[in-house]
Parts: structure tokens; sequence; C-alpha cells
């Protein structure tokens, strides 16, 4: 009785086994199909960038862009980012930072994919997109999996677009569907509206041009009732670089209620490498 008992248990823990495996098989595939169609999305033939195109929008806007991006630089929207920097899993008393590595492709506005891995004792790896967001701990056990409805897709939408505003200034040049507004001489706002959604972004920006500070109202359930709602986020963005004409920066801290007494930094990024896919030489 004992020996049908071990082979009953180990089949169906080899049943479980194979399971898990070909859901993380499935989840990669889905990973690799969504980051080719937004790498496609690069246009073949790019305009070029000529302050003219800014002429009209409130000075801090033109200030930002005039420094983001060099004259003749061709307009690529989309970008991947390489990173490395630290993650917080704990809340703000007990951030327990984490060593992060992670590789992402942002297409805005029509979505992203984000790669990450906390390598340690318990290693955590999965991805986060626009569509889900799926994490396993040993590369095998889901401890987090969500997305598919309206919620996690505005909330995603919100990271995407703050995101393209400091690493992809391309994507959020005046055109249908993206307007800047003024709000003191310091701070300009862009609106990026697709689809049913729409996300504004308040972009702080230096004497020189660059972008010191990004803030928004996102649609999120990071808070103690675990019900979406807007409240604030956002960051601080330093050591800016050069690459291929742009003008970004390499290191991003991020995190919920920012500007209030409880924000939380949860998100430090440093970036490794920044590439336009499909730029070639240009």
């Amino acid at each position: 009785m004992l020996v049908v008992i071990v082979y009953l248990l180990s089949t169906l823990g080899g049943i479980a086994v194979f399971a898990l495996v070909g859901l993380r098989l499935f989840d990669r595939r889905a990973e690799r199909r969504e980051w080719t169609r937004l790498a496609r999305l690069q246009p073949k033939d790019p305009a070029r960038y000529d302050p003219t195109m800014v002429a009209a929008l409130p000075e801090p806007a033109q200030r930002f862009f005039n420094f983001a991006i060099a004259p003749g630089t061709p307009l690529l929207p989309v970008v991947e980012i390489a990173m490395g920097g630290r993650f917080g899993l704990g809340p703000r008393a007990a951030p327990n930072y984490r060593a992060m590595a992670a590789h992402q492709i942002l297409a805005a506005p029509h979505g992203f994919v984000w790669r990450m891995k906390l390598p340690g004792l318990v290693p955590v790896s999965g991805s986060d997109s626009h569509g889900w967001t799926r994490f396993r701990i040993f590369g095998l056990l889901p401890v987090a999996r969500m997305g598919g409805d309206a919620d996690h897709a505005r909330s995603a939408y919100g990271r995407c677009v703050a995101e393209a505003v400091f690493w992809s200034p391309a994507a959020v040049l005046p055109r249908p569907g993206v307007v800047w507004e003024g709000v003191d001489a310091e701070t300009a706002r862009v609106t990026v509206s697709h689809g049913a959604f729409s996300q504004a972004v308040d972009l702080r920006i230096d004497g020189d041009g660059r972008p010191v500070a990004m803030s928004l109202l996102r649609w999120s359930d990071a808070n103690a009732a675990k019900a979406y709602r807007w409240q604030p986020f956002g960051g601080r963005l330093s050591d800016f670089r050069e690459v291929q004409g742009y003008r970004l920066p390499f290191e991003i801290e991020a995190g919920n209620l920012f500007g209030t007494s409880e924000y939380f930094a949860f998100y430090r990024a440093s970036v490794i490498d920044i590439r336009f896919p499909g730029s070639g030489d240009r």
C-alpha cells in the first residue's frame, strides 16, 4: 500500500512540474511574440528632428525637446533598455531591496515588455507588460499572475506613457493624441491618448532642459485597501548621457505617492545600455 501511495504522489508531483514548465514556456512565447510585435513598430524611414517641430509648444516643453533630441536625429519611438539597480519587495518601512537585472522594450503608446530577475537565495523572475504581470520564484512557482483586465491595462498604460517621456522623447512629440501644455516656468504637462486610455504626465525641467523629475496620477491598487484608484506616482531622473542623438537619463528612481511624505522609491534603475531596434547605423 505504501508503495502505491508513493507512486501516486510521485506521479502527481511529476504532472504538477510538467504543468508548471508548460506554463512557463507558454509565458515566454507570449513575451517573445509581444516583444517582436513592438519592435516592428519602429519606422523604417523616420523623420528627423527639427526644433521647428516644437516651436508652438510652451517654453518648458521646447526646452525639454531641444535638450533631449539633437537636430537631425532620426525620430525613433521604440527603445530597448538594459538595466541593473535595486527593486524593493517590501513596504516603505522595510523595503527589502534586492539586486535587479532587467531588459525592456518600450513602444508608447502601444505597450511595453519588462523582463526582470532578482537573484538570491529565493530568486524571483518574470515579466510585466500592458497585458500581464507574471513572476515566479525559482523560475517555476508562480507568486504573481494577473492582468487581462481593464484595471491592469489602465495602470500599465500610465507606466508606459511616463517612461516614454524620458526614455523615448520621439514618442511624445506633438501629434494627434499628444498634447502639451505649460504648468509653470519649470513644468510642462503632456497628455497622451490612445484608444480608451488617456494619461497626463508632469515633467519638471531645469534651466538647461533636463527633465529632472516626472509625476502623474496613476491608476493603482498599491494602497492599504488594495483597491484601484488614482494616486500619485513619480520619481527623479539623473545621469544624462547621449545615445544616438538623444540625451537620456541613466539613473531613475520611482515609486508610489511621489511628492508626499509617504513616497517610497521601490524602483531604482541604473541603465546599462539603451538602443533603438531596427535603427542600424542611422
